[in-house]
């Protein structure tokens, strides 16, 4: 059976610059394990599944996976499943917002000017790293203890815990061994640090995780991890919302998310959404 299929490219400053998503659509019918072989064989971060609403509030449901497992919620390919959903014509119930269904249950989308934009999820830990992990943070970057500004869970899904350091050339200049590790906890560290005043960005953020070989891979544009250091930056005065966040210098991409809040203190992570490649996959 043909299906149609679409690459998008998200987040990215231009075309081919920021992250890219594999999109099935008209997915109904394919089992998980089917999902996940295309998963693999496509060999991108994500690739995302467009089924039908199971919730009637909802516009269409999506499954997203990783080269490994599936994930409830992923950032750039909210994005992207709902650029590539949009692009087949179909209007949602509602003119200005577009609800998805996922894992983590219902996200809102909306139409912004750089875009798309989701609403941040609820996080599901939230608070300070106790000091042996931090030291352990510490050891995995290569720097001093004293060269972390703060740290915070900041997991709204993935597991990511946020390491505020004290500006961007920091942040550019880390070089991470995640074989210093030796604690039990999932290591997925979201760094994150200020531009001077007046600069393009506020911040530049890496996104590093650990793989399935415990090797450390690092995620060219992160919507999940931005939503979250968002929240956390703002609470604790050190962001002010619009701003713009810049990531994936270090792979030579050039990503940027545009950070907003809207009265009811929603964060809303948006940027560009561009479809690079379409057509048909047989399945």
């Amino acid at each position: 059976m043909k299906r149609c299929f679409q690459q998008i490219d998200v987040f990215g400053a231009k075309p081919f610059l920021g992250n890219p998503l594999a999109v099935v659509l008209d997915a109904e019918g394919l089992s998980t394990e089917e999902m996940q072989r295309i998963t693999r064989w496509m060999n991108l971060s994500e690739t995302a599944f467009i089924l039908p609403p199971r919730d009637a509030s909802a516009d269409y449901r999506v499954r997203i996976f990783t080269l490994t497992h599936e994930l409830p919620f992923a950032g750039h390919p909210t994005l992207g499943s709902c650029h590539a959903w949009l692009s087949s014509g179909i209007q949602p119930k509602q003119q200005d917002l577009i609800v998805q269904e996922c894992g983590a249950g219902l996200v809102s989308i909306k139409r912004a000017a750089e875009g798309l934009a989701f609403a941040a999820p609820p996080l599901l830990r939230s608070g300070q790293v106790d000091a042996a992990y931090t030291e352990q943070l510490a050891a995995v970057l290569g720097i001093d203890r004293s060269q972390i500004v703060d740290t915070a869970w900041a997991d709204n899904g993935p597991g990511w815990v946020g390491v505020l350091l004290e500006d961007a050339a920091t942040v550019l200049a880390i070089e991470a061994d995640f074989s210093r590790y030796s604690g039990s906890e999932s290591l997925d560290i979201g760094l994150v640090g200020p531009y001077p005043q007046g600069s393009e960005c506020a911040f530049e953020v890496r996104a590093l995780f650990r793989n399935q070989q415990g090797a450390m891979v690092e995620d060219p544009v992160t919507g999940s991890l931005n939503a979250s250091l968002a929240e956390w930056l703002i609470a604790t005065g050190r962001a002010t919302a619009p701003y713009l966040v810049s990531q994936g210098t270090r792979l030579g991409c050039e990503g940027r998310l545009s950070i907003q809040q809207s009265a009811d203190d929603t964060v809303w992570v948006g940027g560009a959404t561009v479809t690079c490649v379409a057509g048909e996959i047989q399945i």
